[in-house]
């Protein structure tokens, strides 16, 4: 009976070290990491105000006026986000061309086409998918709890990558 217990203790050690051992060999980086912690409504709330505030004043210092975006999608892919916009002195502009632009849909298109090719907008150098332009205007970064998301249309491109750093510097700090 004794040889009994002796020869499955040893089984289950054996077994043990031979599961740290795989793991080991597997790589154990992210197979016992937490995730990072959702940023809370609250927070987001608060640092896309403050982010939108910050696009406006850019944007008056640039005397151009449009539409800003800020979002955040938590994790290592971009399957949802949460977001806000701005009006910065009008939504729309009749006079741009002859149908208008919807100056809010241009900016979320620059927000889409980064959510794909995770690169700021226009320049993935991939060709734009229908409902995407290619335009300038919106920048991105991963962090370790998602991605940012910032985009503005209304100026021209250099003018409106300036607003959107502006936006994107103060959503880094806030979250």
């Amino acid at each position: 009976m004794q040889g009994s217990r002796q020869t499955a203790a040893f089984g289950i050690k054996r077994l043990a070290t031979e599961l740290i051992l795989a793991a080991l060999l597997l790589g154990t980086s992210g197979a016992f990491a937490k995730p990072p912690r959702p940023v809370a409504a609250k927070k987001f709330d608060a640092a896309a105000r403050t982010a939108l505030a910050a696009m406006k004043a850019r944007a008056a210092e640039l005397n151009i006026s449009g539409v800003a975006v800020v979002a955040f999608a938590p994790g290592e892919t971009i399957e949802g986000w949460s977001s806000q916009m701005a009006v910065v002195g009008h939504m729309t502009d009749t006079k741009a061309s002859e149908k208008g632009n919807n100056l809010l849909g241009i900016a979320y298109a620059k927000a889409s086409e980064m959510a794909r090719t995770a690169k700021d907008s226009g320049t993935s150098g991939l060709p734009p998918m229908t409902g995407e332009f290619g335009w300038q205007g919106g920048v991105m970064e991963k962090t370790a709890k998602g991605f940012i998301i910032v985009a503005f249309s209304g100026g021209k491109s250099e003018d409106d990558v300036q607003v959107s750093k502006a936006g994107l510097g103060v959503m880094k700090s806030g979250l």
